[in-house]
């Protein structure tokens, strides 16, 4: 289990012990709504639209933003374009002991490594990868079965029409791509999540605890789908 889910459940825990109606009140200022914004679009690399938020708000702008930015753009980039071992290069460069610090990450780049080389037939060259980089994972059960999911893909002729076609998808890179982003902030004492993910896990958590207590005079639980759809 990974210390941010540990650190996720205690924080969840937390909230439940408080009652959500003290927070009924509380009006949040435009500042911090700003914050909150910016906070997403720093996170996630958006450096242009970050610098445009920021000159058309009037914020002040952070001395590191667009260093931090700078840095993590390219390998998330590469990442997404599915250019691991680029992707891998620099995060070793930006700092030597970040991957073997999170194994859980470097296991899902190589993984994702070895996918991009069956997308483009290489089996040969993905079977060679897969002894020499992969095969140590094998001995650790937390990856053992994802492991063999990736394997198996090298049985069909055509993987990206195969049950296991999810490895192929361009979601999975970006999921591969949001954790190696949140592994970088972690090593460098940032959060490793934004204002409005937290945000959006409070909300979950006070509605829910709202409904239980309440049931049908209380509002519904929350969803962000269910958010988004009704505005």
């Amino acid at each position: 289990m990974s210390r941010f889910l540990v650190a996720d459940e205690a924080e969840e825990s937390e909230m439940m012990d408080v009652d959500p109606r003290l927070f009924e009140n509380v009006r949040i200022c435009d500042n911090e709504v700003r914050k909150i914004v910016l906070s997403y679009l720093v996170h996630n690399c958006f450096k242009e639209t970050a610098e445009t938020f920021i000159g058309c708000s009037d914020m002040k702008r952070t001395a590191d933003c667009a260093v931090d930015i700078d840095k993590r753009k390219p390998i998330y980039n590469h990442v997404l374009e599915g250019n691991v071992l680029k992707a891998i290069e620099l995060t070793n460069q930006l700092a030597v002991d970040l991957l073997a610090a999170h194994s859980d990450v470097h296991f899902e780049l190589l993984t994702l490594h070895f996918v991009e080389l069956v997308r483009a037939k290489a089996c040969a060259s993905a079977l060679d990868f897969a002894q020499g980089e992969l095969r140590p994972f094998g001995k650790q059960d937390r990856f053992r079965e994802k492991l063999q999911d990736c394997m198996a893909l090298l049985a069909f002729e055509e993987p990206d029409s195969s049950p296991l076609f999810r490895y192929l998808s361009d979601e999975y890179r970006q999921s591969v791509a949001d954790a190696l982003n949140s592994a970088v902030l972690a090593h460098a004492n940032l959060p490793s999540y934004t204002s409005m993910e937290r945000l959006l896990q409070h909300t979950t958590v006070v509605r829910q605890r709202l409904h239980q207590e309440l049931g049908k005079d209380g509002p519904p639980t929350f969803t962000l789908k269910a958010f988004l759809k009704a505005n």
